[in-house]
C-alpha cells in the first residue's frame, strides 16, 4: 500500500523536475522529500529515480508510478470535494423513513420542493413506524426518520440523535352521522359511552394512546376492532357505527354517514424529524425545512378555509 504523502512527493518530483522544486511545491524541506521518495521506493520494490548529472530523474518504474500517483491524488481530491459538498451542500442521496400519515400528507409536496430547489439531491422514501425507522437511522441505513408522538406514548428517541418538531396534528372524533353528539362540537370524550371504538391495535403507540386517553376519562372502552390504518377506521365508522379518533393529516375526505367533531380539550399529536447528530448534513436540514414548509402551507390553507380557526390540521411550534 502506497502512502499518499509519498505519492505526493513522487508526483511533485515528476511535475517539478527536481527535489528542490518538489520541496518548494509541497512546502517541505528537500530532506523530507528525499525521505518520502526513499520509503516509496522500498514499498515499490524497484528503483524510482536515478542520477542525472547533479540531480535526479525518474526511471521507467518511477514514471509509470508517477502517472498512477497523479490519477490517485486526483481521485482523492475529488472524494474530498464530494465529502465537503455533502456536508455543506444539498447533494448526494438522502434516505427518509416516514410514518404512513406523513408520507400521505406531507412527503409528496416536500419531496417536490426538494427536487425543485436541489436538483443534485436524490431522495429515497419508505414508510415505516418509529420502531422500524429509528433503529435504521442509528444503523446508518436511513438518514432521516419522520415519527409521531402521542401524549403518554411518544416515539422512543434514542441517544445520539437530534430531533426537530415539524408540526402538531389535531385529532378529531369521528362519529356516525346520526349519533346524538354528531353536531358542531366540541365534544367531551367522556360523553361517548354508548359506542364501541376502533383502535390502531393495542401493540401500537396509537392504539395504546387511545386506550390511555379514554381510561383517563373514566371510561371502560369497548374496542372490538383493532386494525392498522386510519382509512380503515373511517370505513368502519361508516360501515358499523363505531367511534374513532383520527388525526387530520391521516384523514381523507369523509364518506357519507361520517361526521368529524372537535373534542374538548383538543387532542393533538406531534410530528418530529429525527436524525443521527453526527450525520446532520445540509441535505438532512434541507429536508426538515421542506417538511416544515409544507406543514405550514397546509395550516395556512386550513385557516383560510375555516376563517382563521385555531384547529388547523397541523400547527407548527
Amino acid at each position: 500500500m502506497f502512502a499518499l504523502d509519498r505519492l505526493r512527493a513522487l508526483d511533485a518530483l515528476a511535475r517539478q523536475g527536481s527535489i528542490a522544486g518538489a520541496a518548494a511545491a509541497l512546502h517541505l524541506t528537500p530532506s523530507a522529500v528525499s525521505q518520502q521518495l526513499a520509503k516509496l521506493e522500498r514499498e515499490a520494490g524497484a528503483p524510482l529515480t536515478e542520477p542525472a548529472g547533479r540531480g535526479l530523474r525518474l526511471t521507467a518504474a518511477g514514471r509509470m508510478l508517477a502517472e498512477h500517483a497523479t490519477e490517485i491524488l486526483a481521485r482523492v481530491a475529488a472524494a474530498r470535494l464530494d465529502l465537503d459538498r455533502l456536508r455543506d451542500e444539498v447533494v448526494g442521496e438522502l434516505r427518509i423513513g416516514a410514518i404512513p400519515t406523513s408520507v400521505h400528507a406531507l412527503a409528496p409536496a416536500a419531496l417536490a420542493r426538494l427536487r425543485a430547489d436541489h436538483p443534485d439531491l436524490r431522495v429515497a422514501l419508505a414508510d415505516g413506524e418509529a420502531e422500524e425507522t429509528l433503529p435504521a437511522v442509528l444503523a446508518g441505513d436511513l438518514d432521516l426518520a419522520i415519527v409521531e408522538n402521542w401524549d403518554g406514548a411518544p416515539a422512543p428517541i434514542p441517544a445520539g440523535t437530534s430531533r426537530a418538531r415539524l408540526c402538531d396534528d389535531v385529532i378529531d372524533l369521528l362519529l356516525p352521522a346520526g349519533h346524538r353528539l354528531a353536531g358542531e362540537g366540541p365534544v367531551s370524550l367522556a360523553e361517548v359511552d354508548d359506542l364501541d371504538w376502533v383502535a390502531d391495535g393495542s401493540a401500537t403507540r396509537a392504539g395504546l394512546w387511545l386506550l390511555q386517553t379514554l381510561r383517563a376519562l373514566g371510561l371502560a372502552p369497548r374496542v372490538p376492532c383493532q386494525v392498522r390504518g386510519f382509512g380503515m377506521h373511517i370505513e368502519l365508522v361508516a360501515g358499523i357505527g363505531v367511534a374513532a379518533l383520527v388525526p387530520r393529516l391521516a384523514r381523507p375526505p369523509l364518506p357519507a354517514g361520517v361526521v368529524a367533531v372537535t373534542t374538548d380539550p383538543h387532542l393533538r399529536r406531534s410530528i418530529d424529524a429525527v436524525w443521527r447528530t453526527d450525520r446532520g448534513t445540509a441535505a438532512v436540514h434541507a429536508a426538515v425545512d421542506g417538511f416544515r414548509a409544507v406543514a405550514a402551507e397546509r395550516d395556512a390553507q386550513a385557516d383560510q378555509a375555516s376563517g382563521g380557526s385555531s384547529t388547523s390540521a397541523s400547527k407548527q411550534v
